[in-house]
């Protein structure tokens, strides 16, 4: 054993002397086998290979030219750092950058080497190519201890860098209390600006650094705006740092306006604003109080200026709407916020919330006022038979210099006498109403309706914040049923103000009622445009197919199971992604596309209506379908139901169209429209006519003797089901009969499946909002969801492009034609679907159908021909690849092959 330990010492003794004999003679080679043993702090290794060598100790390698002590420092190496310091290397050697040895050990932290460094008269004062220091090094990063033991040996703690920052400018930055109570006790200049006029308070928040604007103020900081006059205020609201806005308002309570003011400026983000504001609300209950009158006041101010028809609409509107959303964030967030639903402040509660709304009342009343003249002058203009422009505002005659056209005010002002009036409102002019009505002139319902419009909006959000979520306030209900004709007339005049500025008519049922009328009087083709661009508002802009970023975002279905599997998935997916875009694909498939996408609608269209689910059943005229009464024999149903409501809502919300057609009663309970008995004709027409024979005659004498009971069947036995409370012992009559029709209709169409119908709203609303989806009637609803139920082939003809060298006029072009007029309606249905992955045209035909990214015409390419080719399609550009046939009849033989044999099932193509 002792002779085994023997030899392998004198072996590492043997490697050793061999090790360390010489370094090479050149210095690149020399540094490069010294390098790592100075990282690795190996002093003995490094002393003895020095000892027998010429090595430059200050020789400079590498890209950046740093000597063996930048890397001792950089790594901490400190033995190695005093052993290349005694052999001579220049402890203030800059490499390409202009660091120095201490640069690095300060930017590292390297407390032993900075010592040993400044023992070797290290030049603390030196700057790099960007003017860093050591000291700017400590600061960045916050290095107090090592920062105490530097500025002993620096001349001037407040030395520049190339932008003219100090080390407290960056220690502030970056949130280093005790490096800046230590910076400032050794006399940094807490004032000092940097090249752009930037203090160190400035820099603090403009990283939302609380704590170190703090230190500052307490020091006596200058609140100081920088050479653009940006303030420090400015950042902080900009970030959203509500912590150092509440540090700067209590050093300065001036900027709690200020912060007000901001709330008016359209280039800060509004979700900022919300974030400053919402935070200095939580402090206390009366800096809440403030905050909101504050708010109320400048939304004051800003209305009355809306309503002065001299002021900028587009701005004024913005500001009063932005100012309005953040008043009524900050009131629902405010501290121990009441959620009572208690409308506050408008049913006589004199709370100290309630009275944050008293400067509003300001603008309503003038809101009101005007909508009161307006309908003032509609009601003379009807009576006198003349037209609404008689209601002019004379725009000349004012003195030459003036800039603003004088507000448009009531004749009477006897309303204002007991309300205190502000330098911003506006009165309606009475002798600008008088003024006689010439070229110049304009109709004062143009001028007003979106001004007023806006301030209406306003109100009803102001109102709404105060109400539980899904409650319209009765003063907002009780505003419009006093305006309503006047409102009506603004909705007349420009239909899109409703989604402009009356979404309340939209939420609330109740109100759109009284204007449905006028909204379905619209084109439909605009209507269209209204549903998806409010439908999508909000929602990132996305390519039609979702693309995922991971597996998990993919719809995997399985084709055997594509019913269950499907319903498995969605129920599992997260609906926000899923409005945003979809991504399917089948199990052991590669495709996955817009093709595909509309493929797996296109299957699901006739499993939701397959008779082994039981969920529909076929209407007598066998086209359409209504949901089956007795679906409860599934034990399932209920939830297939609602997965159906899913597939159509995802269906309607992508623009993909499903190969299925309901009844006309299924669309109105999709739509909230009462069934009538007419509707009663699809299920059982028979019963339908009967119905019809009541309301034509008089039944008094015929002895019918009826009552408002019904037998039905009832989980599979036949029941007498009264149509309303005591119906068994009330008889129809000729008076009554029109209610009893009614409601054996609404038995036989609605109560009989209610269960189902709720199912299947639950899963459609998660994707279509009730509010939106009531634009349309339900033939116009069949069109969104089915498209055209006939191929007009003139129309495709129209709308198809060609490419890859084919023209309209070729011969194979003009075969392929001939052959689609030729084949049947199915077969059309097939080629369509096998080029586009649906089976429906969109309304509008051809032009409307959709690609992978957006509209994309029905394409035929060019493909040479070879013997048995087939015709095929890439489903998401929409296009046929089809060979060019020596002959009419070869292309219909390899084309209804190919449609028969492979219209399901697509590959990257």
């Amino acid at each position: 054993m002792e002779r085994a330990m023997e030899q392998l010492n004198r072996l590492t003794r043997s490697l050793r002397r061999a090790r360390t004999v010489e370094l090479p003679e050149d210095n690149e080679t020399a540094v490069y086998t010294l390098m790592p043993m100075v990282m690795a702090d190996q002093h003995r290794s490094v002393s003895e290979l020095l000892s027998n060598s010429k090595f430059d100790v200050n020789y400079a390698f590498g890209r950046v030219k740093r000597s063996l002590l930048h890397i001792a420092a950089n790594c901490g190496s400190v033995e190695c750092l005093v052993l290349l310091l005694k052999k001579g290397a220049d402890p203030n050697y800059q490499d390409i950058s202009g660091c120095t040895p201490l640069h690095l050990a300060a930017r590292n932290g390297q407390k032993k080497c900075m010592s040993k460094l400044l023992e070797y008269s290290a030049d603390v004062n030196i700057c790099n190519n960007e003017g860093l220091t050591a000291i700017h090094w400590l600061a960045v990063n916050g290095r107090t201890e090592l920062l105490h033991d530097l500025v002993q040996h620096v001349s001037d703690v407040d030395v520049e860098d190339a932008m003219g920052q100090t080390a407290l400018h960056v220690a502030c930055q970056n949130g280093h209390k005790t490096t800046v109570q230590c910076l400032l006790d050794s006399g940094a200049d807490i004032n000092r600006p940097n090249v752009s006029g930037a203090t160190p308070l400035y820099f603090a928040c403009s990283h939302g650094q609380r704590d170190t604007a703090q230190i500052l103020l307490l020091r006596g900081a200058k609140y100081l705006p920088d050479k653009n006059g940006v303030t420090p205020l400015d950042l902080c609201v900009q970030g959203g740092y509500g912590e150092t806005c509440e540090v700067l308002i209590q050093y300065h309570p001036r900027l709690f306006q200020t912060i007000i003011q901001m709330t008016q400026n359209e280039e800060l983000r509004e979700n900022m604003l919300r974030q400053v504001l919402e935070h200095l609300s939580q402090q206390s209950e009366n800096q809440y109080l403030k905050i909101l009158t504050s708010l109320a006041e400048v939304a004051t101010t800003n209305g009355h200026k809306l309503l002065s028809l001299s002021s900028n609409y587009d701005a004024q509107m913005k500001s009063l709407l932005r100012i309005v959303r953040i008043f009524c964030h900050v009131f629902r967030i405010g501290p121990s916020s009441p959620s009572n639903g208690i409308d506050m402040g408008y049913n006589g509660n004199k709370t100290p919330r309630s009275q944050v709304f008293k400067p509003l009342e300001l603008l309503w009343h003038s809101l009101d006022e005007w909508l009161v003249l307006i309908a003032t002058e509609l009601m003379k203009n009807k009576k006198n038979s003349a037209d609404i422009t008689s209601i002019l505002l004379k725009q000349k005659g004012h003195d030459q210099g003036a800039t603003s056209i004088p507000p448009f005010e009531p004749p009477e002002p006897k309303s204002y006498e007991n309300l205190s009036t502000g330098p911003g409102e506006s009165k309606p002019d009475a002798v600008a109403v008088k003024q006689e009505a010439n070229a110049d002139c304009q109709d004062v319902i143009s001028m007003t309706a979106n001004r007023l419009s806006a301030v209406i909006q306003a109100f009803y959000m102001c109102c709404s914040c105060q109400m539980p979520p899904g409650m319209t306030s009765p003063r907002f209900i009780e505003f419009v049923c006093k305006h309503d004709e006047v409102l009506k007339c603004f909705v007349n005049r420009n239909p899109k103000i409703i989604f402009d500025h009356f979404h309340f008519l939209l939420e609330c049922p109740e109100l759109m009622s009284r204007f449905m009328h006028i909204i379905k009087a619209q084109p439909f083709k605009d209507r269209c445009e209204w549903f998806y661009e409010h439908l999508h508002l909000g929602q990132p802009d996305s390519d039609m197919v979702h693309r995922p970023v991971n597996e998990n975002d993919i719809l995997l279905i399985h084709r055997d199971s594509i019913f269950r599997s499907s319903c498995e998935v969605v129920s599992k997916a997260n609906c926000a992604k899923l409005k945003q875009g979809i991504a399917v694909r089948f199990h052991g498939e590669e495709g996955m596309g817009q093709g595909v996408v509309r493929e797996w609608f296109d299957i699901l269209s006739n499993e939701i209506v397959n008779p082994d689910y039981a969920l529909f059943t076929q209407s007598a005229d066998g086209t359409t379908f209504q949901p089956n009464s007795n679906s409860y024999v599934n034990p399932d149903h209920l939830n297939y139901f609602r997965f159906a409501g899913q597939i159509l809502g995802l269906a309607l919300n992508h623009r993909q169209l499903v190969n299925i057609y309901f009844t006309r009663s299924f669309y109105k309970h999709i739509l909230g429209i009462p069934v009538n008995y007419q509707d009663v004709a699809s299920i059982d027409p028979e019963y339908a006519k009967n119905l019809q024979w009541i309301l034509d005659n008089d039944i008094s004498d015929l002895g019918l003797e009826l009552t408002f009971s019904v037998e039905t069947d009832v989980f599979g036995a036949m029941e007498e089901v009264p149509l309303k409370p005591g119906g068994g012992s009330i008889l129809v009559t000729q008076n009554n009969k029109a209610e009893y029709v009614q409601l054996v209709t609404e038995l036989r169409m609605t109560r009989a499946i209610q269960p189902q119908i709720n199912a299947f709203l639950q899963g459609f609303h998660m994707f279509i909002p009730p509010s939106l989806i009531q634009l349309f009637d339900e033939y116009e609803l069949e069109l969104l969801l089915s498209g055209m139920p006939e191929i007009d082939v003139s129309d495709w003809i129209k709308n198809t492009e060609y490419t890859s060298g084919y023209e309209r006029e070729d011969p194979v072009i003009q075969w392929f034609w001939e052959v689609v007029e030729d084949i049947t309606q199915e077969e059309r249905v097939l080629l369509l679907q096998f080029v586009t992955g649906s089976s429906r045209v969109p309304h509008g035909g051809f032009a409307n159908i959709m690609g992978g990214s957006g509209l994309q015409n029905f394409t035929i390419a060019a493909v040479p021909y070879t013997p048995n080719l087939l015709p095929t399609s890439s489903t998401c550009i929409n296009m046929l690849k089809l060979p060019e046939y020596p002959s009419k009849e070869i292309l219909k033989d390899r084309l209804l092959v190919a449609l028969h044999c492979g219209s399901y099932g697509y590959t990257m193509a």
